[in-house]
């Protein structure tokens, strides 16, 4: 379960753990080159585990 997702992500799990299902409140539209999540969250991981 998640809240944002990007389609990048949700293709790698499908391909490699089929058996995963997904559930997601939104659906970013794409991964930037840092692999931050378009148009949205930027660094949240980092602010949320203190990177």
């Amino acid at each position: 379960m998640c809240i944002v997702a990007s389609p990048e992500g949700i293709d790698y799990i499908e391909k490699n753990h089929p058996e995963v299902k997904i559930f997601c409140a939104a659906v970013d539209d794409k991964l930037n080159d840092k692999g931050y999540i378009l148009p949205g969250l930027g660094d949240a991981g980092d602010r949320l585990y203190g990177h």
